[in-house]
């Protein structure tokens, strides 16, 4: 229950069933084929196992491993792993290493179109440094969209953009590192 109840609530894990994923982005992450229940799994295979083993706290954001079935490893492109039970499985991937790397994480932490490295240093700040950011003033504008037309800028471009604003950067100037 360690695991579940407390690191569940401390990563604020509930806030996954509130997300919808975007069907013609991510087909393979929503109706029928919606795998937030696999990734739960995972994330409470993972915690456990650090918990259990008398591991370093630090080894939650560092560890090199991870629990997966066969169809949560095909998400995640390892073709090695197979059947319907979780495994420990060891991961060349340095991205997919430790809470930062997991499906749970990075959906919890993105909008149901695209990844939000806005959101995921706000998360980070909030649950991990136990920094929460102030709310943003009011009449912010969203994140410009590129404009058909002209050349398409890269998230980390866009962001880098809203950062040199001198009012942006007091707050997205640690956020926005910490997501990326």
């Amino acid at each position: 229950s360690l695991s579940e109840d407390f690191a569940f609530q401390w990563l604020n894990v509930a806030k996954l069933d509130e997300i919808t994923p975007d069907r013609g982005q991510f087909p393979h992450a929503s109706g029928l084929l919606d795998q937030r229940a696999l990734l739960k799994e995972e994330l409470s295979l993972f915690v456990d196992s650090i918990l259990r083993s008398d591991r370093s706290v630090k080894e939650l954001l560092t560890a090199d491993h991870t629990f997966l079935n066969e169809r949560l490893a095909m998400h995640y492109g390892i073709e090695t792993v197979k059947g319907a039970h979780f495994r420990r499985v060891t991961l060349g991937n340095t991205a997919r290493h430790g809470l930062l790397g997991k499906g749970a994480v990075l959906m919890m932490t993105a909008y149901p179109n695209r990844t939000s490295p806005v959101l995921r240093g706000a998360w980070i700040l909030d649950r991990l440094l136990a920094t929460p950011q102030t709310p943003p003033p009011l009449n912010v504008p969203d994140l410009p969209e590129n404009r058909r037309g002209q050349p398409a800028k890269t998230l980390r471009a866009r962001l880098e953009e809203h950062r040199s604003k001198p009012t942006c950067f007091s707050c997205h100037g640690i956020m926005d590192p910490l997501g990326l």
